[in-house]
């Protein structure tokens, strides 16, 4: 496959920079609430949210890498992705990295075979972390007309990091929704259908049982319970985030404040809950409709390593 890039990526770019800042406005948003649960709860019932500067954390770090590269070769080069996560890496190791990335991160700044350093976590079964899912928005975005393309990138970006099949299946489930969602302005199609082509598109396993679990779970019950039945990142893996933060994003379609302070409501990996939903919510309520004090608040974005 050559570097080539499709004649429309200036439009694929638009549309994956748009998912980018509800991203990183959401996965700042939500490490803003990163307290104990009564004080978050509080700061949420009162819409209390804090002053400037809001930092973004490693959600919006290696959504920048993804960014990077499809603006360079108009698709996943995985080399080039495991390079790009390397630089950033080694340019800002405070991210809030956890302890597994750290480590594959780190071998990937040493130059070490990302498919190596991928498989060999967890005793070689690999990473099934919600890393894959929370950085994958930008992509299903840029690759929103075809969905057999978004599932195999999807992948594609994952496995880098994630050998794990669970931390391949969250990228896919998060990047459909979000190619889903850019469609959504015109095709107004009911929120039942963004629950069906995840499901059709996300390999068997715990991810896909999560979302069909979110699927029958009723729109209008409470983030609050949506949370104690899906989870909501609390594991930091794909299964207990994946399911809450597309139920999140299928009930506030048209609303990104709303969305966000739904999803911050489920408490759990706040920040990366936040910006699964906000790169999903941004494409289809629109840039408009990211509050511009929130959007101001978020600190400056590093668009090239």
């Amino acid at each position: 496959m050559t570097n080539s890039k499709p004649e429309d990526s200036s439009a694929r770019m638009e549309r994956a920079l748009l998912s980018l800042d509800g991203l990183s406005v959401g996965d700042a948003f939500g490490e803003r609430f990163f307290l104990p649960a009564r004080a978050a709860m509080e700061m949420v019932a009162r819409r209390q949210t804090v002053p400037p500067p809001w930092n973004y954390t490693d959600d919006t770090e290696m959504a920048l890498g993804i960014v990077q590269v499809l603006e360079a070769h108009g698709r996943i080069d995985q080399d080039a992705l495991a390079q790009v996560f390397g630089v950033r890496y080694r340019d800002n190791r405070y991210r809030g990295y956890g302890g597994t990335a750290h480590d594959i991160l780190e071998a990937l700044h040493q130059g070490e075979p990302w498919r190596k350093v991928s498989a060999q976590v967890f005793g070689g079964e690999g990473s099934k972390g919600n890393g894959g899912a929370m950085r994958v928005a930008p992509l299903g975005a840029y690759f929103a007309d075809d969905l057999n393309r978004v599932v195999s990138e999807a992948r594609a970006s994952a496995e880098v990091t994630h050998f794990h099949p669970e931390g391949q299946a969250g990228a896919i489930s998060i990047a459909v929704a979000a190619a889903w969602a850019a469609q959504w302005p015109k095709t107004r199609e009911p929120s039942s259908r963004l629950f069906e082509l995840v499901l059709e598109h996300t390999p068997r396993g715990a991810t896909r049982r999560g979302v069909e679990k979110a699927r029958a779970l009723p729109l209008e019950t409470s983030p609050v319970a949506a949370a104690k039945a899906l989870g909501s990142g609390e594991r930091v893996i794909s299964e207990d985030t994946v399911p809450f933060s597309v139920w999140c994003a299928a009930r506030h379609l048209e609303n990104y404040e709303e969305a966000l302070w739904a999803t911050v409501s489920g408490l759990g990996d706040r920040d990366t809950t936040c910006a699964i939903v906000g790169g999903i919510v941004a494409l289809s309520a629109g840039r408009a409709s990211i509050p511009t004090a929130w959007f101001e608040a978020r600190e400056r974005l590093k668009l090239r390593a």
